[in-house]
């Protein structure tokens, strides 16, 4: 029974052994740098997706104009009227 336990244990660890051997031989690049032209190509992409979303080189995507501030009396107009309708709504 031992045996058996110690055939299953060289099997399985040989088996991922030969799993981490094969992530580092240069097939799989999970995990290690970009090359060269990979590097460009996010570059040449990250490029597009700024000019297609408005950003300009180094600044802020344009931003829509505030609107115009109210006159004293606007303000006055509007603070009666919020007030009216939370009234309306206590009822």
């Amino acid at each position: 029974m031992k045996a058996a336990v110690l055939v299953l244990l060289v099997a399985l660890s040989s088996v991922t052994a030969s799993a981490a051997l094969a992530q580092h031989d240069g097939r799989n690049r999970q995990g290690q740098g970009m090359s060269n032209d990979e590097r460009q190509r996010m570059r040449e992409d990250m490029r597009q997706v700024y000019r297609e979303r408005g950003f300009e080189r180094g600044g802020r995507p344009d931003r829509p104009e505030r609107p115009r501030q109210l006159s004293p009396e606007e303000r006055q107009k509007l603070r009666q009227d919020v007030q009216n309708a939370n009234k309306d709504l206590r009822r």
